[in-house]
């Protein structure tokens, strides 16, 4: 079983960027794809990025794929989300998860974190 845990969430400005990050248990982490997505009050978790567990390919939503860089640590069971120009729409509960294999959706992946919440103010 694997245990997720993110942070490096927050509030910042329009135009500001952040680094989450998402520490994983286990000995087996570079086994699996990671993932992460958003929930914005009243809407559908929605995919952003993923990469697959040696971190060679990497796969990310047209809404932030200009913006964005998502990598991993495998000696440190670490992935990130690096997101830049954040925008008042990227305000959400950021997740990250696991996944044997990399997708977009979120019945793909097995495991959950609890969640980082993003505030973007204009």
């Amino acid at each position: 079983q694997v245990q997720l845990v993110e942070s490096g969430g927050g509030l910042v400005q329009a135009g500001g960027s952040l680094r989450l990050s998402c520490a994983a248990s286990g000995r087996t982490f570079s086994n699996y794809a990671m993932g992460w997505f958003r929930q914005a009050p009243g809407k559908e978790r929605e995919f952003v990025a993923t990469i697959s567990g040696s971190g060679s390919r990497t796969y990310y939503a047209d809404s932030v794929t200009d913006r964005s860089t998502i990598s991993r640590d495998n000696a440190k069971n670490t992935v990130y989300l690096q997101m830049n120009s954040l925008k008042p729409g990227d305000t959400a509960v950021y997740y990250c998860a696991a996944s044997f294999y990399m997708g977009t959706r979120g019945a793909d992946y097995k495991y959950w974190g609890q969640g980082t919440q993003v505030t973007v103010s204009s």
